[in-house]
Formats: structure tokens, sequence, C-alpha cells
């Protein structure tokens, strides 16, 4: 009982003083959702929120993906975002912008969408601040690996009505219709286990 209160004050203290405060394990950190917005006839998944980077201690540390982390790439912590997939997070504050891999889950504290090494936060100028406000984007069509984009897509369909879905089924149709049978522009990718 008394460790209980103990972490109770300290919880107390630190939301008074205005410090971000780690969602407990048995709690669910409050983070706005995803959303899909169209551009230039694609969706992509956008994710508003604040952005805020690992400390050093977890450099080296084996991320979800199971990579080590690696502070010196551009990778990133997201909760909400497919593994593997390739992101850009541009600062509202400075409009600066990195493209990052999600490889690893995060973080846990409200009100934060993603987690950044610490190279991709030095690009986006927000290390003296430690958090930055940021919007998020993920389109299908700038995936590394077809694995990445067909889980991009799968994200998009989920949060998306089925009508959207059939539509893009009937545009990958007629691009491969038209690009004389290579497939070089459209990748089918119907039996890859998403």
């Amino acid at each position: 009982m008394k460790t209980m209160r103990i972490i109770v004050l300290a919880l107390a203290a630190t939301t008074l003083s205005g410090t971000a405060v780690p969602v407990l394990a048995n709690e669910k950190a409050k983070v706005p959702p995803v959303r899909v917005e169209q551009e230039d006839g694609e969706e992509v998944l956008v994710h508003k929120g604040e952005a805020s980077f690992y400390s050093h201690k977890f450099h080296g540390r084996t991320t979800a993906s199971g990579e080590p982390m690696n502070q010196n790439k551009s990778t990133a912590a997201s909760r909400a975002l497919p593994l593997g997939s390739k992101a850009t997070v541009t600062n509202e504050e400075n409009g600066k912008s990195v493209d990052v891999i999600v490889n690893d889950r995060g973080p846990y504290v409200d009100g934060r969408v993603i987690d950044l090494s610490r190279s991709a936060a030095k690009k986006l100028d927000m290390i003296e601040d430690g958090t930055a406000p940021v919007t998020v984007e993920v389109k299908p069509s700038e995936q590394p690996t077809d694995t990445a984009r067909d889980k991009v897509e799968a994200k998009v369909d989920q949060l998306t009505p089925d009508r959207q879905v059939a539509d893009r089924e009937n545009r990958r149709s007629e691009g491969s219709g038209n690009s004389g049978g290579t497939g070089s522009d459209t990748v089918s990718q119907s039996g890859s286990g998403k």
C-alpha cells in the first residue's frame, strides 16, 4: 500500500509540474487517431500530435522489429503505424521534415504519436525543446518494400469505407493492364500474408 501511495504522489507531482507522465502498464496512452487523407489521388495515413525522441539509454537495445535501436539512423517508434513503413515527419513549428522507418513501438505518453531517433530529431531541430508538434504522413506509393506498402494499404483499408478499397483495386487492375504485361509499375501481392 505504501508503494502505491508513493507512485500516486509522484504522478501527481509530475502532473502538476507540467512534465509528461508516462502511462502505467495497465493503462493506455491517449493518442490522437490516425486519419486517412487524399493527396494527389492517393490515400495517405496522417497522424498529428507530439513527437519526442529516444534517450541515449535505448541505443543498442532491440526494437520491436528485432533490429538494434540506432540513434544515428533515421528511425522511429509508433504504436499506430505499421512496422517497416516509411513515414515523413514534419515539425509544425519550423516546417522541417525528415523521412524515418518505423521499427519500434511506442511512445507510451499521452498525446505523443511518434518517438524519433536522435538523428531524426536533430533534422527536425527539436533536440533543445525535447518535443515538437508534428504531422506524420505515410504514403503507400513511397514505401521501401512491397511488404511495407501492403501493410500501409491494409491500415488504410482498416480506416476507410469499403468503397475506397474497391476503387483502389480497380485502379490497380487498370494499371497492370496498361503496362504491357511487365508488371513494373504495379505489383500484386494478393498472397503476401499481410
